[in-house]
């Protein structure tokens, strides 16, 4: 599962977003399930920034979001990402060189069907 939690932050205000922003991402790493992540910015526009994590499942990701540290150190940082779906999950992956594998969702298809 991937999540992408996209964020708007003035250049007079990037210093302080990055040391809270490895605070979080510091704190989502330690937890069960976490697989990458990565605090990315916009080339084109230095305002645009996204912090990017990958996780084995939606389980993971949201028992992660209940552990303290995240509470602490991430819960306020995502609260100011822009309001926008943000979890995603894989339906098609490809190594370098590989073939695409595709997989089937893990949505429900909703009540009574």
């Amino acid at each position: 599962m991937l999540v992408v939690n996209r964020f708007v932050v003035d250049e007079d205000a990037a210093d302080g977003f990055t040391q809270r922003a490895h605070a979080a991402l510091a704190a989502l790493a330690a937890r069960p399930g976490y697989l990458s992540g990565q605090l990315t910015r916009g080339l084109d526009e230095p305002t645009a920034w996204c912090l990017v994590t990958q996780w084995e499942s939606v389980g993971t990701y949201r028992r992660a979001l209940g552990a303290f540290d995240v509470k602490v150190h991430a819960t306020p940082l995502l609260a100011e990402s822009l309001d926008e779906p943000s979890a995603f999950e894989a339906l098609a992956t490809a190594e370098p060189g590989g073939s695409v594998i595709t997989m089937a969702s893990d949505r429900s298809v909703g009540p009574g069907r």
